[in-house]
């Protein structure tokens, strides 16, 4: 399936107005969280070839999607009287619900500036993966200080 080109601006700007939008009703955390990632994409946008840049950016939408979800959960307005609540709880919805679309494409730009994504955890046992690392060692076995002291006994031992 091929992607739409998009440009990580576009992306910025959509979220940015929706989150203008959404934190008429949802402040505080809703906003920090929403904004700091938005700076992290401003900062994605200015550094062109950072790996580090975008993999923020991405983490970050990632973090939001829950953060959201718990916001959108807690503070929703009950008694929506006012169009304006419903219009800003609407775009707040709207924005968690592109947020997974954004990943992807975020991912996808993530995988172009040559990120790699490693799943890899030591607790269910070692890799079987080889990294580009080389010792400088020699690939023989290492001696064994101590085998054998065991065939010579207590005479060799220095007692």
């Amino acid at each position: 399936m091929e992607l739409p080109a998009v440009n990580l601006k576009v992306i910025l700007l959509v979220h940015w107005l929706l989150t203008i939008w959404g934190s008429m009703v949802f402040g505080g955390p809703y906003s920090w969280a929403n904004f700091t990632v938005l700076a992290l994409g401003v900062w994605a946008v200015a550094q062109r070839d950072s790996i580090d840049a975008i993999s923020m950016f991405l983490g970050g939408l990632l973090a939001t999607i829950l953060l959201d979800i718990i916001h959108i959960s807690i503070f929703y307005p009950r008694s929506t009287n006012s169009a304006t609540e419903q219009f800003s709880a609407g775009m707040a919805i709207l924005s968690l619900l592109l947020k997974p679309f954004s990943c992807y494409l975020v991912h996808h730009m993530y995988r172009e500036r040559g990120g790699e994504l490693h799943f890899h955890s030591d607790f269910l046992g070692p890799s079987q993966e080889r990294s580009a690392y080389q010792t400088i060692e020699s690939t023989e076995e290492p001696a064994e200080p101590f085998a054998g002291l065991e065939a010579r006994g207590p005479a060799g031992r220095g007692y």
